[in-house]
């Protein structure tokens, strides 16, 4: 919590999701608007479904400055928006909203985090198979992303939600004009596609707190020559990162994902730098704490 006093004129910022419980950002958020000497408080909201609406309408009403939007409203908070950057109307997914004189503006800091955080660490995804694991609102904003830096991409959802692939890997195709491979998740999906995966993306809440013991991909096709990028971050090390470390896989955790689209969403509601370096250790230090 912010040791700065909190007046009339302290800007709320805050984060919707379902379930919130193991957010890392209030804590990377505070951390930032204390650096800069911000008069900001951000605060998280737990909110079903069914309250989608209005909390929305509350956030609008209380003059909220910005919001985050996590799982699972990425996709179906955009209805009750004003409008939409255009990045965010490409990939029909927003998790970060800007309150500008009561007019809500849905934006996409997911796919640019995802993207900054593979080439932060020397991978470039342009030319490579890459295989994403989910089809939501962050599988969405990473596909066009690397669709757009000249991946090349296969797509794989469950059977009861395939059309979310299906509907994925043809908005890519209309708006970028390159194909995406679009797949049913089962075992031998997996087996056929991950022998030529140069970077396997986990975009599923698979393996989250405090299922973390589960995972979607076989060990055996896991190898030493991929990159694997789970953006679970709670824990910071899922069982699917583990497995691949030890099968000689190089590995990134969803914290530097968080940290990145945090960073950039911080910018758009305080107009200032986000100090990234800090963001980044404020996380993995809740993320340490939590798992002991």
């Amino acid at each position: 919590m912010t040791g700065r006093e909190i007046t009339g004129k302290t800007k709320v910022c805050a984060l919707i999701g379902d379930p919130v419980e193991h957010t890392m950002s209030p804590a990377m958020h505070q951390a930032a608007y204390e650096k800069l000497g911000l008069d900001y408080i951000y605060i998280p909201f737990q909110v079903k479904p069914e309250q989608l609406a209005a909390a929305v309408a509350g956030l609008r009403a209380l003059n909220v400055r910005g919001f985050n939007v996590t799982i699972p409203h990425k996709v179906s908070v955009i209805p009750h928006l004003d409008g939409l950057d255009p990045l965010a109307e490409r990939i029909g997914a927003v998790n970060t909203v800007v309150n500008n004189g009561g007019e809500l503006r849905g934006f996409n800091t997911d796919g640019a985090g995802f993207l900054q955080a593979l080439l932060e660490k020397g991978v470039e995804p342009r030319g490579r198979n890459v295989v994403i694991l989910g089809a939501g609102g962050a599988s969405r904003a990473i596909t066009y992303i690397l669709a757009e830096r000249g991946a090349n991409l296969t797509v794989l959802n469950r059977l009861q939600e395939l059309e979310w692939a299906e509907a994925l890997a043809e908005m890519v195709q209309d708006s970028l004009g390159r194909e995406v491979r679009a797949l049913e998740l089962t075992a031998d999906a997996l087996a056929e596609v991950l022998p030529a995966a140069d970077i396997l993306v986990n975009a599923t809440s698979v393996g989250m707190s405090p299922n973390s013991e589960d995972s979607l991909v076989p060990t055996p096709l896991l190898r030493p020559d991929m990159v694997v990028f789970d953006v679970v971050y709670n824990p910071m090390v899922t069982r699917l990162l583990r497995e691949a470390g030890e099968a000689g896989a190089r590995t990134l955790s969803g914290v530097d994902m968080l940290a990145w689209q945090g960073a950039l969403a911080f910018e758009k509601w305080t107009e200032q730098a986000a100090p990234l370096d800090l963001m980044r250790r404020v996380a993995v230090k809740a993320l340490e704490g939590h798992e002991d």
